[in-house]
């Protein structure tokens, strides 16, 4: 039924994936090559049409102008003024409704669990026009406020489908044991269970910090200026009206993508911990 190791394959199955790793590798990698190439190519060669080729010169320059030439400094400060607030909201309200389904058992349990589920299985397109009215009605539109709601409401669904998984595996006996000293509901999730969800709340911190850093969709629908976007929807500024200045973009695009790089090498341990913790016994 489940395909053998490699290392039990023929020699010629063997050689086929040693030769087409690295292939398919490289296919993926192309894309970013092609991004980091081209923010170190100087305007005169994207005017002359070298928009595949190497640089005749490496212009680290364009890394300066980006700061100089646009509020990019502004656009990653509110990049982190959305994406932190709303990855301790999620994780945070998803600890504690994970616990609650987890662990109590009740007559709705499995249909709220659902509801929380089904929430992701919602096309977000759709919910562009109504999720914007909303805002404008509560006066959070264009706001840093209003986009980290919305997110932290949208979010916790998917942390609540991960926590709950993650805490019904926990061994109950301890849950028992707890309540057999005494111990009340509230302490037992803060000195019991919660010490034991740092692996799963390293990984999911990591999940949804990269999820909302990434955001493009809903920075453009729910905010406006250079005051309240992010930096996937401040990028679009580094154009010129009437010049593509696409060497400035490829390098607002890599130093946007630092964050959730330098977060994922930070976390690594603790993530891949997280992600395979029961997995095995």
């Amino acid at each position: 039924m489940f395909p053998r190791p490699i290392q039990q394959r023929s020699p010629a199955a063997r050689i086929a994936y040693q030769i087409a790793l690295p292939v398919a590798l490289i296919v993926w990698l192309l894309p970013l090559l092609g991004v980091a190439m081209t923010s170190l190519k100087p305007a005169s060669d994207l005017a002359k049409g070298n928009y595949f080729g190497l640089p005749s010169h490496l212009a680290f320059v364009n890394y300066v102008d980006v700061f100089r030439n646009s509020p990019i400094a502004q656009y990653i400060w509110n990049s982190f003024r959305v994406t932190i607030p709303t990855m301790i909201g999620a994780v945070a309200l998803s600890c504690m409704t994970g616990f609650a389904l987890a662990i109590y058992k009740f007559r709705f349990n499995l249909l709220v669990f659902f509801i929380f589920v089904a929430g992701n299985f919602v096309p977000f397109q759709i919910l562009m026009v109504p999720v914007r009215d909303l805002t404008v009605q509560l006066g959070l539109y264009n706001t840093i406020e209003g986009l980290a709601l919305f997110h932290i409401a949208f979010q916790t669904g998917f942390c609540t489908l991960f926590m709950r998984n993650f805490i019904k595996a926990l061994p109950n006996e301890l849950i028992e044991a707890a309540r057999v000293e005494g111990v009340s509901e509230i302490q037992i999730f803060w000195y019991v269970v919660l010490p034991l969800m740092r692996p799963a709340i390293a990984a999911l911190s990591v999940l949804v910090f990269t999820f909302i850093w990434n955001d493009y969709f809903w920075a453009m629908v729910l905010t406006t200026g250079a005051g309240t976007q992010p930096i996937t929807a401040g990028l679009y500024s580094l154009n010129g009206q009437w010049v593509a200045q696409w060497q400035l973009v490829s390098a607002g695009s890599i130093i946007a993508a630092l964050p959730p790089v330098l977060m994922f090498f930070l976390m690594q341990r603790h993530f891949i911990a997280g992600l395979t913790l029961g997995a095995v016994k």
